[in-house]
């Protein structure tokens, strides 16, 4: 008698047939093994468990807790000016109104602490309308990617530093940058790379050997491309093997994010749900709504963004409805993961582009966050 298939893995396998995506690898339970369905490409092998595989925003977390765990420790406070560190953003300027011409700014009444960089409330982050900041932005190479290592940190900073913030500190929610720069804190705080400290500090001890900021020559045969819907139809947009994250990057890229596995984040997943990372006080912070009110608004992100939703450190926050207490985050290449209030795990792992379709299929999937009837 065949093991009846679960609504997770029905999903995925839904997903395949539609064609929104050549396969990936779903995992959902308590304690779940990834389950691996369809094939890396239209017509390619099968799409492999072991898969390493661009994890984008899914970083912002894994960064979180390794500032939580400094903070825990003594060599790092919430309330901290950044600037000691980061002296590129010691005077910060803002915009009288998102849209302003950039010499309109003026000098920022509000420091930039480490609390704002973990609740995107710094003032920094991605322009959502189309203005002098934003081609500004564009202009420097500052604009979101999934690699962005035309720039190493240090060039990187000091030229978000020389661009206006988009409204005081803690007074407006943008998203992505502030984890970047977060990345480079860490860095220049413990004198390492942020990934040589989030090796030595969280990745080793975890066992995840296959989370870095790039994939290893010798390994690149286990990334999968990566593909985009154009008009109904995949197209690939990096390859196999190949490409920018593939073999050490040429610069230091504390401000990048990295690439992991199935078996990787659920470890990770499973020892922050179950306290082996940070203490009771600090998780129930990371997976509180820290956002105040008034920072909400409603060009901060997509629209509907906060409809039921907050920020807490590095993920959203479910603040009503049937999956209040859920929090998790995806990545721009369609990987999501959540923990329900109950302590069940989600994940999933495909690498097609955000887009209107993916976000249909994470959508369904963080259904499956909801208590069971």
């Amino acid at each position: 008698m065949s093991t009846p298939t679960s609504p997770a893995v029905r999903l995925l396998e839904s997903a395949i047939r539609a064609g929104m995506v050549p396969g990936g690898i779903i995992a959902h339970g308590a304690d779940p093994e990834p389950v691996a369905r369809g094939r890396v490409a239209p017509g390619g092998p099968p799409f492999p468990a072991d898969a390493i595989l661009r994890i984008q925003s899914m970083t912002k977390v894994i960064t979180a807790v390794a500032t939580l765990r400094l903070i825990e420790r003594g060599e790092l406070a919430l309330d901290a000016p950044v600037a000691q560190w980061l002296p590129e953003l010691a005077a910060p300027r803002v915009l009288p109104h998102p849209l302003a011409p950039l010499e309109a700014a003026r000098p920022s009444a509000t420091p930039i602490t480490v609390e704002h960089l973990l609740t995107c409330t710094s003032g920094l982050g991605i322009a959502t309308a189309e203005g002098p900041l934003q081609r500004a932005m564009a202009d420097a190479g500052l604009e979101a990617g999934s690699a962005p290592w035309s720039l190493g940190a240090d060039e990187w900073l000091a030229a978000l530093g020389g661009l206006p913030l988009v409204g005081e500190p803690g007074s407006v929610w943008r998203y992505h940058h502030s984890f970047c720069v977060l990345g480079i804190l860490l860095s220049r705080l413990t004198g390492q790379t942020l990934e040589e400290h989030l090796r030595a500090d969280l990745l080793d001890p975890l066992g995840m050997v296959d989370t870095g900021s790039f994939v290893p020559a010798a390994q690149a045969h286990r990334l999968p491309p990566a593909f985009r819907i154009d008009d109904g139809a995949l197209g690939e947009v990096e390859p196999a093997g190949r490409g920018p994250l593939v073999g050490p990057p040429p610069h230091d890229v504390s401000h990048g994010e990295l690439v992991s596995t199935a078996a990787d984040y659920l470890r990770f997943l499973r020892a922050l749900r179950d306290g082996e990372l940070l203490s009771a006080e600090h998780l129930a912070l990371l997976a509180s709504d820290l956002v105040p009110a008034a920072a909400k608004q409603e060009d901060s992100f997509f629209p509907g963004f906060w409809d039921g939703t907050g920020w807490g450190c590095g993920v959203a926050v479910v603040t009503g409805g049937e999956r209040q207490g859920s929090w998790g985050w995806s990545g721009g290449f369609g990987t999501d993961f959540f923990v329900a209030a109950d302590g069940t795990i989600g994940l999933l792992l495909v690498q097609v582009e955000m887009g209107t379709e993916l976000m249909g299929l994470i959508d369904e999937f963080q259904r499956l966050s909801a208590p069971r009837r």
